[in-house]
Parts: C-alpha cells; sequence; structure tokens
C-alpha cells in the first residue's frame, strides 16, 4: 500500500511538472541570434504568466512594423528592478531579443536600453559590445 501511495505521488508531480515545463519553453526563440531594434513602445503589458511589450519599428518602406516580445512575469522582472511603468507608451527604446524561429516579428526580452540611457536586463545576458 505504502508503495503505491509513493508511486501515484511520484505520477501526480509528473503529471503537473512535465506540462509547466513544456509551457516555458524556448523552442519557439532562436536562442543562436540576437536582434536588436530600436523603435517606440506602443504597449507594455504589465501581466501574469508573462509581460508582453509592442514596439513599433520602422521599416525600410517608410512605415513601420509592431513587433510582439515576450518577457518574464511581473513578479520575476520586479526582483530585477522592473516595474509596471518601466516601458511607456511613447518611449524610444532599443531592444535586444532572442527571434523567434519561424521569422515573424516577436521574440523574447534580452535587454533594453530606456531613453534615458539605463539598461534593463531581463536575463544576465549582457548586450554584445
Amino acid at each position: 500500500m505504502r508503495m503505491n501511495f509513493i508511486r501515484n505521488g511520484i505520477a501526480a508531480i509528473l503529471f503537473a511538472v512535465i506540462p509547466a515545463m513544456a509551457h516555458h519553453s524556448f523552442d519557439m526563440f532562436d536562442m543562436t541570434k540576437q536582434v536588436t531594434l530600436t523603435g517606440t513602445i506602443k504597449e507594455f503589458q504589465w501581466t501574469n504568466p508573462h509581460t508582453w511589450t509592442w514596439i513599433d519599428v520602422p521599416n525600410d518602406k517608410g512605415g513601420v512594423d509592431t513587433w510582439g516580445i515576450e518577457g518574464m512575469s511581473p513578479n520575476f522582472l520586479g526582483r530585477r528592478g522592473w516595474t509596471k511603468h518601466t516601458l511607456n507608451p511613447g518611449d524610444k527604446v532599443t531592444v535586444t531579443i532572442y527571434p523567434l524561429k519561424e521569422g515573424k516579428m516577436g521574440g523574447t526580452f534580452l535587454h533594453a536600453t530606456l531613453p534615458d540611457g539605463k539598461e534593463m536586463v531581463m536575463f544576465d545576458v549582457r548586450p554584445p559590445k
């Protein structure tokens, strides 16, 4: 009986952990490339489970392309000095991301340089010099 309890407990933990690991996968991002974008913040969503940033980036046709950038949770970012007001609509920023593998205009944050020159990191990945 005790063995069944232990086996069922391990199974329950695995069923809880495996989907969470899949949810937090970085497989969709090309972690071998960094893309740097300079543009204007359209929207910054300080939401769980992930923050989202929408940035308008000028393109070579005279228009703008809107990029969607996934960030970590507010709790994770708050421990790194971010707040819901770190990025505001209209701010001119430079961000570096790992882009989507599929080539669409999106990715996951590495760091951002704010209008005052302050650098905010998502992970401990520093910008290339």
